[in-house]
């Protein structure tokens, strides 16, 4: 999805790319930590209500382990549709029905993760031979939304965090002095390469 996102609105008003600038930088890199810790914080969470919320303790142990599993498997996926959503933007809301608009695929994407969801879920056989897990009772699916709304929160909360960072003037795109490196950006040859001269190309002078 991320990979066919159209140009976040106010893009061509940001400063151009440092050069020798790497891929990821601290900023981005907190944020996909931020997301990592969210979604594993939610998976066991989710799996130790399950266990120890006393809700089915009076299911049988294997019962009860195959809830979840299916209750984790869906905290995972469905916290993921959030992280997506969230990351569609970089400053921009995402608590805003434009996060729905401009890019299909991601509205695509949503309903084909849903729909397999609950088909693994709930298809007898394949969700207990299978994935040994069982179909999700009205908890279950609560503990899912739940952990949906916590993960989408907190990742808008670093958003927005950054945004006010951004505001006061701190460097949150790494366009600065390198992160992790001895502050010198990297030499970049931008001579042409040998026997570009047949194409009849100008070589650009810095």
């Amino acid at each position: 999805v991320c990979a066919i996102e159209p140009a976040e609105d106010g893009i061509m008003e940001l400063p151009p790319r440092r050069v020798g600038k790497r891929l990821i930088g601290r900023f981005l890199f907190l944020r996909i930590v931020l997301g990592t810790v969210l979604l594993t914080g939610c998976v066991v969470g989710s799996a130790v209500i399950v266990e120890y919320g006393g809700r089915y303790d009076d299911w049988a142990v294997e019962e009860r382990e195959k809830m979840m599993r299916g209750v984790a498997f869906n905290v995972l996926d469905f916290g993921a549709i959030s992280v997506m959503l969230s990351a569609r933007f970089a400053y921009n809301s995402s608590i805003h029905p434009r996060v729905f608009q401009g890019n299909p695929a991601a509205v695509f994407s949503i309903v084909i993760v849903a729909v397999l969801q609950v088909f693994l879920s709930y298809v007898p056989g394949l969700n207990s031979f299978v994935f040994s897990m069982r179909g999700m009772d009205g908890f279950g699916w609560g503990l899912t939304f739940a952990s949906m709304v916590i993960v989408f929160i907190a990742m808008e909360s670093e958003k927005a965090i950054r945004r006010h960072l951004k505001a006061q003037g701190a460097d949150t795109d790494d366009r600065e002095t390198p992160f992790f490196t001895d502050g010198k950006a990297p030499e970049v040859d931008m001579k042409m390469p040998k026997g570009a001269s047949k194409l009849n190309l100008q070589e650009l002078n810095h």
